[in-house]
């Protein structure tokens, strides 16, 4: 039985709007006559994670997607942004850059108190900034997006000042992160351990319990008081609970979601996806995430990908389009962009990535693989032109690795042997760090174009206190460092977008990377399930606004 709570005046804003934009997000067909118009309080909602089981739920420790998912309903950031892109208020409710783009005053909302009953301040800010920087936390994500903040200080009690050593155009988008989400300074002062199984934050929901390989128990935070400027009520959250479960197989995560026994569940398949197209009671949220696009990458540190006709013969070889319709009944979207299509500034070049075979063929006489073993592989000094491809099970969706599969096949017709080898995520994170790779498809999620300078500056080649380096292509180019660095610090628009411009030109005449598709983030959702949206910075779902109808 769901308890309820009237709804009050004050509680409710904008909740016809919300629901409108509902309806032309979800796409499926028209459901029955709803039981309520108006958010009905109290209730469980029951979500299904197909992604890994994070190994900490501090965000600041790593800094990966699953990681993302959860905390969203219980950190919050210091900034967002509405769906037009623009950085609106959270917890800073004003900020301004220096004249000289190497400071920042973020100013801070005096209002907010996290879950412990510390009061959001200037110094809490400060903490959390250091505990990203501290080599001791472990952090990827959050740590490269910092990578420019040198120091901070405490103006008055809620104004907080960053000090940077160059410019950072992309400071705002990067604040916006659940990865630099806001944290408890007291919290903050517990073991890792401690701190990774139940952070403390602002936000409408707290960790109440974790049971590890089953779920998180989040409860609603009765003095919530901090939306961001774009939510649909004011006040605390309409569920009164949440339980966040894990169930890696995608098939149970659809039946459980057929049967009611969850609500919304992540990594949907794609023949999933297609077959709750039919039905009335199960419907599609699409948010693609922003930063990088699916690609798989070609590691040019070392041999043979070190030889730029090597890397152009594998792409030329390599038959993308069909494994895509064939296999992800529409949901994906080719893409010949570094960047999601979601990135305004993002460059699309198909003439790059045509099947020729006859040509990859042409390019591999000519580095001197001409010989071929008696298996039909490329052979060179008594070596066969083999590849070594890692893929991460809980990162890469059994649609995709079919579509590796496919890319095996085809490219060993021009004489490439691609060795396929599923790992789980700490084994994939294994192989990475050891340079155990010649192929790697590894999604990387950061608001803005500066995501290019995170996966393709030299200086990413250099391991994070995590031991995780973005440069999986291991891009090494002075040429292509400078327009990253340049692009990264001004502030002229049209400047900065022909910097990118450039800079993606070279990524992709390089032949560093095979564009996919974008990162995908397809959610089912039954249709008692009111308010559902993605949060428009990494495309994350919020369940603040949310609300059971049934």
């Amino acid at each position: 039985m769901l308890k309820h709570r009237p709804v009050t005046p004050k509680m409710f804003r904008g909740t016809l709007a919300g629901s409108v934009l509902l309806a032309l997000t979800l796409s499926g067909c028209t459901t029955a006559a709803p039981a309520s118009t108006e958010p009905v309080a109290g209730g469980t909602l029951v979500y299904a994670s197909g992604d890994a089981e994070p190994t900490c739920l501090d965000p600041h420790v790593g800094g990966n997607y699953p990681q993302a998912l959860v905390s969203t309903q219980y950190l919050e950031s210091l900034v967002s942004k509405n769906s037009d892109g623009e950085i609106i208020p959270w917890l800073a409710s004003k900020w301004q850059e220096s004249a000289d783009g190497l400071s920042w005053d973020i100013s801070l909302r005096d209002d907010v108190s996290f879950t412990d009953g510390t009061q959001l301040d200037a110094a809490a800010v400060q903490a959390n900034i250091e505990h990203v920087q501290d080599p001791a936390t472990a952090s990827s994500t959050g740590y490269l997006a910092l990578g420019k903040v040198t120091s901070t200080e405490a103006v008055d009690e809620f104004t907080v000042r960053l000090h940077l050593s160059a410019p950072d155009s992309s400071l705002l988008d990067s604040l916006s992160m659940p990865w630099l989400a806001i944290q408890s300074a007291t919290a903050l002062q517990r073991s890792k351990d401690e701190n990774c199984q139940a952070p403390v934050g602002t936000g409408p929901f707290v960790v109440e319990s974790w049971v590890k390989q089953d779920a998180v128990t989040l409860v609603r935070n009765d003095n919530y008081t901090s939306p961001p400027a774009d939510a649909d009520h004011d006040g605390v959250a309409w569920l009164d609970e949440i339980q966040w479960r894990f169930i890696p197989d995608s098939a149970s995560r659809y039946a459980a979601l057929q049967a009611g026994e969850v609500d919304v569940i992540d990594n949907a398949q794609p023949d999933t996806i297609d077959a709750a197209e039919a039905t009335d009671s199960i419907h599609e949220l699409n948010a693609p995430r922003p930063g990088a696009s699916n690609r798989i990458e070609l590691n040019a540190g070392k041999a043979p990908f070190d030889d730029q006709r090597v890397r152009e013969a594998f792409i030329r070889a390599a038959d993308i389009n069909d494994g895509i319709d064939s296999l992800f009944f529409g949901t994906a979207q080719r893409s010949y962009s570094a960047l999601s299509s979601i990135e305004a500034l993002g460059v699309s070049a198909p003439e790059y990535f045509t099947t020729d075979v006859k040509e990859a063929n042409k390019l591999l006489d000519a580095a001197g693989w001409r010989e071929r073993d008696n298996e039909g592989y490329r052979v060179k000094d008594g070596v066969r032109l083999s590849l070594e491809f890692p893929i991460s099970t809980n990162q890469s969706i059994p649609a995709e690795v079919s579509l590796f599969e496919q890319i095996q096949a085809t490219t060993k017709e021009a004489g490439f042997e691609v060795k396929l080898s599923p790992m789980d995520l700490s084994s994939w994170y294994g192989a990475l760090g050891a340079n155990q790779y010649n192929l790697v498809s590894a999604p990387y999620t950061k608001v803005g174009p500066d995501v290019l300078r995170i996966l393709f500056h030299s200086d990413a080649i250099t391991p994070a206190p995590s031991g995780y380096y973005a440069n999986h292509a291991q891009v090494s180019d002075p040429e292509l460092d400078a327009l990253l660095s340049e692009a990264s610090e001004v502030t002229d628009a049209n400047r900065r977008a022909e910097l990118y411009r450039q800079a993606q030109d070279l990524v992709l005449s390089g032949y560093y990377l095979l564009p996919l598709y974008d990162q995908q983030n397809h959610y089912l959702v039954s249709s008692a399930v009111e308010g559902l949206r993605a949060m428009p910075t990494v495309s994350t779902p919020t369940f603040y606004d949310v609300w059971l109808n049934r």
